[in-house]
């Protein structure tokens, strides 16, 4: 494990301003904790960080220009050592262990209690990783089920990024410009995610990732 000399210095990345400055609010009231930065979009996260020099990065998904899942990848790519704790409101169950195999170091929900989060922030500033309790006790419960994985886990991440967006209602034109790739990528993937999921239209994607909680 990593050794921090000093207070560990921590970037914000969210486009919500209200929400940047409660989580700053929360990490000023901890002395080993700075926040030296904070960002609106994936790519002035992907700007700062080759400026600012930090320790770990707080990050959430849903993020206008490159979305968390596009800067996570990056960042395994040119920064691999960097911490990344992400911080969201879609469910711990489903997409915490994704984002975690992906290469994020931590995931939270961001109804968690401020103190899981500072705790998140240390481990995975010591080169540890972070689950939080409600996670590890799933992960725990799943280990003695025998079953099949859920339809949605045969997907790749950026089928599952194409699929929670159809989800969530979002027309494929929008989707290619959110993730910088043509409307003809889009619906190819969309193809893949129907056939891998045995379904047939968009309803039956939106109405299963209703029943399993993917949708908040």
């Amino acid at each position: 494990m990593s050794e921090i000399i000093g207070n560990i210095r921590v970037l914000i990345a969210d486009d919500h301003a209200v929400v940047r400055q409660g989580l700053k609010h929360i990490l000023s009231k901890t002395a080993d904790l700075m926040v030296v930065d904070e960002a609106e979009t994936g790519l002035e996260v992907l700007e700062k960080i080759q400026h600012v020099h930090i320790d770990v990065l707080v990050m959430d998904v849903e993020m206008p220009q490159k979305n968390g899942w596009e800067v996570l990848s990056e960042l395994k790519i040119h920064y691999p050592q960097l911490p990344v704790v992400i911080l969201s409101i879609y469910s711990e169950d489903q997409f915490g262990l994704r984002f975690l195999k992906a290469g994020a170091s931590g995931y939270l929900a961001k109804t968690s209690a401020p103190d899981q989060l500072v705790e998140a922030i240390r481990r995975v500033a010591k080169g540890g990783k972070y689950v939080s309790p409600n996670l590890a006790e799933r992960l725990v419960l799943d280990l003695g089920k025998d079953h099949e994985k859920p339809l949605h886990e045969v997907l790749s991440d950026r089928e599952f990024q194409v699929f929670h967006m159809i989800a969530v209602g979002k027309p494929l034109k929008e989707i290619a410009e959110e993730l910088s790739i043509s409307t003809t990528t889009v619906s190819t993937h969309r193809a893949r995610i129907l056939e891998k999921m045995n379904m047939k239209t968009n309803a039956d994607l939106i109405l299963y990732a209703s029943h399993n909680g993917l949708l908040s």
